[in-house]
């Protein structure tokens, strides 16, 4: 990889929040800092991962309120589930 340690670990700190891994944050935003980062930058990478966050549940929402009810009793489940069991 090109990437350096210092944007590899910003990028996981901003990939950490809508993974909501509170253990990754912390981690990673220390790990940010040994590697040069400094708390603006780490503050940046919470910003845009609160963002893609907050886009991907508002686009979630907006999905689930479309959806017929009536129409989801007729689907046929996998035996395996979603796997969010």
């Amino acid at each position: 990889m090109k990437l350096d340690q210092r944007i590899m670990r910003l990028i996981a700190v901003g990939a950490s929040i809508p993974a909501n891994c509170q253990p990754c944050l912390e981690t990673n935003a220390a790990e940010a800092l040994k590697s040069g980062a400094d708390p603006q930058e780490i503050a940046d990478a919470i910003q845009v991962g609160k963002m893609v966050r907050q886009a991907a549940a508002s686009k979630m929402d907006r999905f689930a309120q479309e959806q017929d009810l009536v129409a989801l009793s007729s689907v046929k489940i996998a035996e395996s589930g979603c796997g969010c069991k």
